[in-house]
């Protein structure tokens, strides 16, 4: 009666580890080098996390708006405003049960002659995305030939074949390679794609892990009423709380009424607690200094990760975003052989051949012997016994 397909490629590999131990990774002892979730304490230098929120028991129990609450919206707008300047306000901002539901979202109601441009190597959902809604797409070139950062030239897409406009999907931080576009560039790509005929949707999940400073596609949109740009955030990585469920859109205000609509049928809104406890984290003050706070910190788990790798051979292409290294395993290792020895120590990666949206499950991927290694869980003081792992592995 159903269509059947597989879980998404991170929750295939926690499948394999529960299968391999018994054991759920990121519980207890086990050592979550595989998920993309950050640490979800307070950092060094960083802001404390409200260990509580207040509900008035007649109002806050009932359904929420569909939109998301104003209280929310407004911080969110508030935000984006003070530091990018992008000229927003609450009607331009769409509350989702996390990131992945408003890309589902965004992707489910491109019209039927749009095609999507897409990097090769991308956020393992996209793939899942494309394939169950039956999108044509276009493949960016992002490999190991170009090292995983495409040209100007690449970004310039013409429809394909049976298509007559363009839609650039792009995580920015790019998810798994961590490169992220200059400003300049990402100027230029934000005015190409604010064009008629065409339009982005720039994936932010990563925006306060960028090095040297957060950044936005939203700073380069001159009015985005007039536009078919996207921009979708999160609490889950610069804010800290994967566990509120709690994500956005920023976009002209007659799509987010349409995401509304949506909302009111598919979603039923978002937990009015959650939405209340993520406006407390993006109190004007409170996010200034959780911004500055995750960028140093994961700078420094960026670097020093990245010399431990290196010396175990490890070839990286890691950028300059995110809280992960990319790079090709040694001793021509492939990513599940190195799983298989990973989960013996409760430990494990995400494969690169997950990130590898070209895939037709038919054949081997140019990324088999490609991992992500995620550092977004650990703290300062687990360095040592990850490389004492790691180098029993490889």
């Amino acid at each position: 009666m159903l269509v059947q397909f597989p879980p998404m490629g991170v929750y295939e590999t926690l499948f394999k580890f529960a299968d391999a131990t018994n054991k759920y990774m990121g519980d207890g002892k086990t050592h979550p080098w595989a998920q993309g979730y950050p640490i979800t304490s307070q950092l060094p230098n960083g802001p404390a996390l409200p260990d509580s929120i207040s509900l008035n028991t007649i109002s806050d129990l009932k359904y929420p708006k569909a939109t998301g609450e104003i209280e929310l919206r407004t911080a969110i707008s508030d935000y984006y405003n003070e530091h990018y300047n992008a000229g927003i306000t609450p009607d331009n901002v769409g509350v989702f049960a996390g990131g992945r539901p408003g890309l589902m979202a965004c992707m489910s109601f491109l019209e039927k002659d749009i095609c999507v441009a897409l990097e090769e190597t991308e956020y393992t959902p996209y793939w899942d995305m494309f394939r169950l809604l039956d999108r044509k797409v276009h493949f960016i070139p992002s490999n190991a030939d170009n090292n995983f950062r495409p040209s100007d030239q690449d970004y310039d897409i013409q429809p394909v074949e049976g298509t007559s406009r363009v839609f650039l999907l792009k995580s920015n931080p790019c998810n798994p390679t961590g490169v992220a576009l200059e400003p300049e560039r990402l100027k230029k790509i934000v005015k190409h794609y604010s064009q008629d005929g065409r339009g982005a949707l720039f994936d932010e999940a990563y925006e306060f892990y960028n090095d040297p400073e957060p950044m936005s596609a939203i700073q380069y949109v001159d009015n985005i009423d007039d536009t078919d740009i996207f921009i979708a955030g999160a609490a889950t990585k610069g804010l800290q709380v994967p566990g509120m469920r709690v994500g956005w859109m920023i976009a002209a205000k007659k799509h987010i009424e349409l995401f509304r609509n949506y909302s009111s049928i598919g979603m039923g809104g978002v937990s009015r607690a959650s939405q209340l406890y993520v406006t407390q984290l993006l109190e004007k003050d409170r996010v200034a200094h959780a911004r500055q706070a995750v960028c140093d910190f994961f700078k420094s788990q960026r670097e020093r990760y990245e010399k431990g790798l290196s010396d175990l051979g490890f070839e990286l292409y890691t950028g300059c975003g995110g809280f992960y290294h990319w790079g090709k395993l040694p001793n021509g290792l492939s990513a599940d052989e190195f799983n298989e020895k990973l989960f013996k120590h409760d430990a494990g990666i995400l494969p690169g051949y997950l990130c590898d949206m070209t895939r037709d499950g038919e054949s081997s991927s140019p990324l088999d012997n490609f991992i992500r290694f995620s550092f977004g869980p650990l703290d300062a003081g687990s360095y040592e016994g990850d490389m004492e792992i790691l180098s029993k592995c490889v």
